[in-house]
């Protein structure tokens, strides 16, 4: 069955909803007898019917005299009526999969709503990416709504991405119906020295009257925190830390908790409700960034509810903090969140509300999803050419490519590491010393489980190339490759031999982008992204196949980390602290500037 959904906004579907609620008109759907979860006063109340017209919910409380000849009724004795999960900040691109694959993925997980940050496709096809998505967004049951990304490129002058979006860019989009927002705004120094490009883009927002995110990867909760709030930044998700979370509650900003693929942070930043009793209000579950793994074993936002319940947090405030509070977040409660009149129709039928995985899922009005099974089909979504062929680079990589040269052989040098912690994305600035060869270059070693990384330009062909090592990964030997690189999602290589790293940077070229791991000059596993370098077009199902086989070929390397490509993926993100590497070198984002690798 395929289904093309037609919304209608309130003031059109108002008095269609006063006509059934009244008796007048009768409703398309009665759901009878359920245990309604009402997230505005905290209480679940027995025995309600909700009845449903035109995709929105008319009345909540009796409704048998709502019901006509052709009402179709359904019995909800045994479960609560629990609204559907939002995600309150995520990138559908790190899913790996489009968005009509995405919404066939989350759906059956009880997520109806979400807030998307397209920032990672901006960064290689500018708005024009944007568009892409937002279009094949529109009238899926999955409701997608948009925060325009507003740092393509994350940190000017220390990367070069494929597009850039400015402040002129964020006012076009403000005019968008599906932009709800700004994205994150990660460049936090730029905004708390004044940046004109930063602040205008938040001016822009706020003129539009819409919300801006935040993004504040900073321990300073000091001075600093509140001059990033007091333009208008309303939330943030990168917290790690109970302290960081409840200070940002305190000066009025909505904490968002996240629970991804790659970082977990539910753990401590939960603390800041279960261990305070503060008003939980402006908490918000979010995923920020979940790979298909994740959705196909774990779940998605209903996982982040479950993890919550398990911290401590009480089922009906964690239900809370991935409902109400998000779309309260976003000025959206007149349409979403909750189980009152007038929302649209998107209800959870969940037997046990401490592990919320429901039976059945409505959207709009219907049921779309059954015992974790789509019950709908999405029309087929294709992609420009444009879109395809996103992988430029100068010329093919050769050995030479990622030599590096440290002066007179026999001789120790000290140069600065990147070091990364399995499950976290910040990573640590320190030093190793390296006796260089005999050709008076420094190589990787195993002894020191340093692997040479490099980041290599591929969106307008420049030739420009960053070099470093990395610690952490424990690779043996081989060589790993991505163009999932946060955020300008340049060409990442991370290897031990100087070989493999040039097969796995130009099979990646030859496939228009994606994931590779090579050993002894052979693919040992790849997964081609053809979408802008971030994304398939086959079934999450699919793609996760071929992330297994990856997962076991960086094994293969000698690598344990639970998540090795999202934490490799964030090597090249110049905003997290405290070292990083772009393309055109070591990024120390503590003090946000290139440094040489060779200290002194």
């Amino acid at each position: 069955m395929s289904q093309q959904v037609m919304r209608q906004p309130l003031y059109e579907a108002g008095p269609e909803l006063v006509a059934t609620a009244t008796g007048r008109v009768p409703a398309d759907v009665v759901i009878r007898s359920g245990r309604l979860v009402n997230v505005i006063t905290g209480e679940i109340l027995d025995g309600l019917d909700v009845a449903v017209r035109l995709g929105r919910i008319a009345l909540v409380g009796d409704a048998s005299w709502c019901i006509g000849k052709d009402t179709k009724v359904i019995d909800a004795e045994g479960f609560y009526l629990v609204p559907g999960f939002l995600d309150g900040h995520l990138h559908i691109e790190s899913s790996m999969v489009t968005v009509s694959q995405f919404a066939k993925a989350v759906l059956p997980c009880g997520t109806t709503a979400v807030f998307m940050d397209p920032h990672e496709i901006a960064n290689v096809l500018g708005m024009d990416g944007i568009r892409l998505m937002i279009e094949e967004g529109r009238n899926l049951p999955l409701k997608v709504y948009t925060t325009m990304p507003s740092c393509v490129p994350a940190a000017p002058g220390m990367e070069d991405a494929g597009a850039e979006i400015t402040p002129c860019d964020i006012r076009e989009a403000m005019a968008w119906d599906e932009v709800v927002g700004l994205g994150e705004m990660m460049n936090f120094p730029g905004v708390l020295a004044g940046d004109d490009d930063a602040l205008r883009k938040i001016a822009e927002t706020l003129k539009a009257g819409k919300v801006v995110t935040g993004h504040y990867a900073s321990p300073d909760l000091g001075p600093n925190l509140s001059a990033y709030a007091s333009c208008g930044i309303i939330s943030d998700h990168e917290s790690v830390t109970s302290q960081e979370s409840l200070a940002k509650l305190r000066l009025g900003m909505y904490a968002k908790l996240r629970e991804g693929s790659g970082w977990r942070d539910i753990k401590a930043t939960v603390k800041s409700y279960t261990e305070t009793g503060v008003d939980p209000r402006r908490l918000v579950l979010v995923t920020d960034d979940v790979h298909p793994d994740t959705l196909l074993t774990l779940g998605h936002v209903n996982h982040v509810v479950r993890r919550a319940i398990e911290e401590g947090t009480p089922p009906v405030v964690a239900i809370q903090m991935a409902t109400i509070n998000a779309a309260e977040c976003f000025g959206m409660s007149c349409d979403l969140g909750s189980i009152t009149p007038g929302k649209f129709a998107d209800i959870l039928f969940i037997r046990d509300l401490a592990d919320p995985r429901p039976e059945k899922v409505m959207a709009d009005g219907k049921i779309v999803a059954e015992d974790g099974r789509m019950l709908v089909e999405f029309p087929l979504r294709t992609y420009p050419e444009y879109a395809t062929g996103s992988v430029r680079l100068a010329r093919p990589v050769i050995r030479d490519d990622f030599s590096i040269k440290a002066g007179l052989s026999g001789k120790n040098v000290r140069v600065r590491v990147i070091q990364v912690t399995d499950g976290q994305a910040v990573t640590k600035h320190v030093e190793a010393e390296l006796l260089s060869d005999g050709n008076g270059e420094i190589q990787a070693s195993r002894d020191e489980d340093l692997a040479k990384v490099a980041v290599i330009e591929r969106h307008k062909a420049t030739g420009t190339m960053g070099l470093g090592f990395v610690k952490g990964f424990g690779l043996q030997s081989g060589a790993v490759a991505s163009t999932v690189a946060h955020d300008s999602h340049n060409l990442l290589v991370v290897g031990m031999d100087d070989g493999d790293m040039v097969v796995a940077a130009n099979t990646l070229a030859e496939a228009g982008g994606g994931m590779v791991v090579v050993k002894d000059g052979k693919v040992l596993a790849i997964l081609p992204l053809p979408i802008a370098g971030l994304m398939s077009d086959k079934p999450v199902e699919e793609v996760q196949s071929r992330v297994d086989r990856l997962a076991q070929a960086w094994k293969d390397l000698g690598c344990n980390l639970a998540s090795p490509f999202m934490t490799m993926a964030l090597l090249s993100l110049p905003v997290i602290p405290e070292l990083r590497i772009t393309n055109r070198g070591l990024v120390d984002v503590t003090e946000f500037r290139v440094v040489p690798l060779v200290v002194g």
